[in-house]
């Protein structure tokens, strides 16, 4: 998946999640904010990332990251709402 596709990905997922309005169910905003990648995850993307930074990454592997930032990318956008919508109802203090 080419780059330019990806930033168009992480333009529709901001359009649908629309941060600014904050208006998550406070239940559904605390799951949201507890929602993480597991260790064996996060050192699978480690790793990809260093055979990439290496040049040595399969296609498989390359689609494999990419999912991973597209993924990532998404869950930054729920979890910006979920402390919006924490914010708004004096919940969430950083």
């Amino acid at each position: 998946m080419s780059g330019a596709t990806t930033l168009l990905d992480s333009r529709i997922m901001a359009e649908v999640v629309e941060a600014q309005e904050g208006d998550f169910e406070l239940d559904v905003a605390r799951a949201i904010v507890r929602l993480h990648f597991s260790d064996a995850q996060n050192e699978q993307m480690r790793e990809l990332a260093d055979k990439n930074n290496r040049g040595e990454l399969t296609e498989e592997e390359r689609d494999k990251l990419e999912s991973y930032r597209r993924v990532g990318n998404f869950l930054a956008l729920l979890q910006s709402k979920a402390r919006l919508s924490l914010k708004h109802a004096g919940l969430w203090q950083r």
